[in-house]
């Protein structure tokens, strides 16, 4: 007897300003977990970010490339709903320290009251990428910094570039 799986889907959100190696090891590591991750890109953040929605999707699609279970698109609106229309039982988050845990503690317990069938699934940041974020990465390459090694290539070259636009 051949019984068909379900497949098992997470949804990640972010704002992904930019994409940085510290979220795609947590995408790697989901998929140890999940048969697909689909990577949702925020259009509404309450930070100002420096690439336009499309410009941060299209980091995301570029650097998964070479993943065919993950899934790059932008989102907006209520996550729950998006999560629902992605027929997904998980949204998966990463932890970087005790800093992070409030806030996400706060959103997981919002999401399960609006649907109790939808997790929350935490992974620990791996140690190589606790002290990185996208806001640090962006100072850095602002500042002239080198940020080779904590971003995908792609979104180093598009860093770069963006900066020196910019300046």
């Amino acid at each position: 007897m051949d019984v068909a799986k379900d497949k098992l889907t997470a949804v990640y959100p972010g704002t992904f300003d930019p994409l940085t190696n510290g979220h795609v090891s947590l995408v790697k590591r989901g998929l140890d977990i999940f048969d697909e991750i689909v990577v949702a890109v925020a259009l509404h953040s309450p930070k100002n970010p420096l690439f336009s929605l499309q410009e941060r999707v299209d980091m995301v699609q570029k650097a998964f490339e070479p993943f065919p279970g993950v899934v790059g698109e932008p989102f907006e609106g209520l996550l729950i709903d998006y999560v629902r229309r992605k027929n997904a039982k998980a949204i998966l988050r990463g932890m970087r320290a005790v800093a992070d845990f409030e806030y996400e503690f706060q959103m997981a317990l919002m999401n399960r009251r609006l649907d109790r069938g939808i997790q929350t699934i935490f992974l620990m940041t791996d140690y190589k990428w606790l002290y990185i974020s996208s806001t640090l990465i962006k100072d850095v390459a602002r500042l002239g910094g080198d940020i080779t090694g904590l971003v995908p290539e792609n979104v180093r070259l598009e860093l770069l570039k963006k900066c020196r636009n910019n300046s």
